[in-house]
Order: C-alpha cells, then structure tokens, then sequence
C-alpha cells in the first residue's frame, strides 16, 4: 500500500487488532512515527466510540483520543470471507497487534503460530489483562489491575477509602511496554530475520510501574500505605498551601531545600539537625511543615511558582486540564495539533517525543467506522504480495 509517511518507522504495516484504550494507544504512537496502521473493527466499531460523553461534533473525544493515523476496516470475523481478507492482512504485516482474551484469534487462524507460518518476519503483540498463562481466563480492565495489583492501596487519604487514578494509568503503561516491545523485536528481525511473540500484561505493567513501592516490598519486606498526598521517602514533596492555594514543593534534595528555605526567609533551618538531611526531614515532617506553611501564606502560589522555580525548586500550581495545557503552551511545547483538513480536522494532544530529524507526523484524522474498508479490501484481494 502507497503511503505519504515520512518518518523512522516509513514502510512498516501494523495490523491493529486491538481496541478500547492499551492497543490502540500504542498502535497510535507507531502511526505517528509512520508506521502504515490498519484498524481492524468488528462490525459495530471499537467500543470507545460510543464512549461519551463527551463529544466532539457527535463522535467520542475518547475515540478521538486514540486513533488518528489510522485507516479503517470493519470485518466480522465470524464470516469466513472476512477472516480471509483478516488473515491476508496478517500475513502482509510487519506487526500484529491485538488484545483479545489469550488464544481467542484461534479460532479464526489468527495466533501467533499460524501468522508466523505464513508470514514467519511477523512480529506479533499481544496485550492481556494477566499473561497467557493462569491468569489467561480473567478479563483484564485498568480498574481491575489498579485494584489487583496495590495502587487502589497507595491512593486517597491515609483515613479514606482507597481510590482509582484519574486515567487508566496502566492501560497507557501497557501501551507504551507494548511499543517498546515491537520496537526491540524489530530491532530483532533487521538482525536476524526473525519474528517473535511479545506478550505484554497489564498487571505485570502495574507491577514494574510502581517502582519504589514495588521495591519496598521485593527488595525491603515493606508492604506501603496510603499517605495521602505525602512521599514516604521524601519532604518536602507535597501541595502545601499558600495564601490563596496549595502549592506542589518538591525539594527532594539538600541543595534544593536550601534554596527553598533562603527564598523563603528561613536561612537558619538548613543547619537545625532535625531538618540537615533529607532522612531528618521526612523522619521530622511533622515539625518543619508549620514552619514552611508560615511562610508560604504570606504569598500566592503563582508568586512563589515564579520565584522558587528562578533559583531551581521544583514546584507546580495544581492545575485542572485546561490549566495544563496553558502551561504546556507557556513552555513552547505546542501541546495540541490539528489532524486532517477542513470539517474533519480534529485537534488532538502532540506525539510526546521530539526528533531532530524525523519528526513524528499526523497525517489521518481518526477514522470513522469501516472508511477504508473498500480501499483495504482490493489491496488486500486483488494486488499480489
């Protein structure tokens, strides 16, 4: 298939399986690189488009979130002619990507193995909710894993029930793993000419990306709490309010609380032994924040942000979403990008990583259900491999 991509991932074909959230995050990062996607739906779409609201126009802003880059074909994979033109696109692929229950693309001559006999250079993804073994019967949803796998247990008020994250955090780890993945397998194949299996889980996701608290436990014994907004192992590195908000203080180092303290007129409590070291002030948290709160309301939070990041502390209003983004454009970093021309133009959120000389592109807007469908269907039927 013909394609006007310009980027490092220029003439590389996914076939994208997947759907909802973790694959087709991922699948959209390879897009904006690229990579040629194709969206493999079912006959009633990927289930985020009737996510909302909300909407933009009457199409999911969750959908829209997702899928730009990418061309659209409907199959049922019931109906053997579908499966056929399914299982020609696999074989034409560079990468397949999918994030059905482990084993249920068999049916329709879609696993691994049977991709690999034909197409043998395939690099096949798989994203579950639990791996493809034990845990390969247990649906797998953000909400789920962050239950299962202990952050639920991290989040909220040391007195207060455990909470969710506000995004489905380990949908978008596992998109990202899941990239990496593809990417190291290619790396792979340009050496040797092989293709493999890569299996990414969410709660194996949920698990590496809960760093330090993982560590506690596997390296310390130590099961972590709920504290809030608090750091276990750091202070100060909390909102703390000011005269008329809270304020993110982050000096997660002795030469970052001396600067803190000199900006705020308190130039003696570096040397207090309760507070020299960053062990003595989190041992001593519940002495030295009074005396950092004194000062803090005697400004405002944007006044402090401005002069506590002049001389190197790191530190941040609490924004909402529209906040951040004003920040973002504050910075240069030109947070939003408009896909696609004219009445099908969408905005959506830039590519997060900058190249020098293969910058990432976006050329589709999202698709909407089955767009390219025919197109799709006499290249994949009637144009030889």
């Amino acid at each position: 298939m013909n394609t006007s991509a310009a980027g490092p991932l220029t003439g590389l074909l996914v076939a994208d399986f997947s759907r909802v959230l973790a694959g087709p995050y991922a699948t959209m990062l390879l897009a904006d690189l690229g990579a040629e996607v194709v969206k493999v739906e079912g006959p009633q779409g990927d289930e985020t488009r009737t996510w909302m609201p909300p909407v933009r126009g009457d199409v999911s802003t969750y959908y829209l979130g997702v899928n730009r880059g990418k061309r659209s074909i409907a199959l049922d994979l019931r109906e053997e002619a579908d499966a056929a033109v399914a299982r020609e696109l696999a074989a034409r692929a560079d990468v397949l990507i999918e994030n059905f229950k482990p084993g249920g693309l068999a049916k329709y001559g879609l696993a691994f193995d049977d991709v690999r006999a034909t197409n043998p250079g395939v690099v096949y993804a798989s994203i579950s909710g639990f791996g493809s073994g034990d845990g390969r019967h247990v649906p797998g949803y953000d909400l789920m894993v962050q239950a299962i796998s202990g952050l639920m247990s991290l989040t909220g008020d040391p007195d207060g029930p455990p909470y969710r994250a506000g995004i489905s955090v380990f949908d978008v780890m596992a998109g990202n793993h899941a990239v990496i993945g593809i990417l190291a397998a290619l790396r792979h194949r340009d050496a040797t000419g092989e293709g493999q299996h890569v299996e990414v889980n969410l709660l194996s996701s949920a698990l590496t990306g809960l760093v330090n608290h993982s560590s506690a436990y596997a390296a310390g014994g130590v099961v972590p709490y709920r504290m809030g907004n608090a750091h276990p192992s750091v202070f100060p590195y909390e909102p703390l309010p000011t005269a008329d908000a809270d304020l993110i203080v982050a000096a997660a180092n002795d030469g970052q609380f001396r600067r803190l303290c000199e900006v705020l007129g308190l130039p003696d409590v570096p040397a207090d032994p309760r507070f020299a070291r960053n062990a003595d002030r989190t041992k001593n948290r519940e002495e030295l924040r009074p005396i950092l709160v004194e000062r803090l309301k005697e400004r405002t939070a944007v006044e402090w942000f401005d002069a506590l990041t002049e001389v190197g502390v790191p530190c941040g209003p609490i924004n909402t979403i529209d906040g951040g983004f004003a920040m973002a454009e504050r910075f240069g970093l030109d947070p939003i990008v408009d896909v696609g021309e004219g009445d099908r133009a969408v905005p959506t959120t830039r590519h997060p990583i900058r190249f020098s000389a293969t910058p990432a592109a976006y050329r589709l807007p999202p698709p909407e259900l089955d767009e390219h469908g025919a197109e799709l269907r006499t290249w994949l039927t009637e144009t030889p491999r």
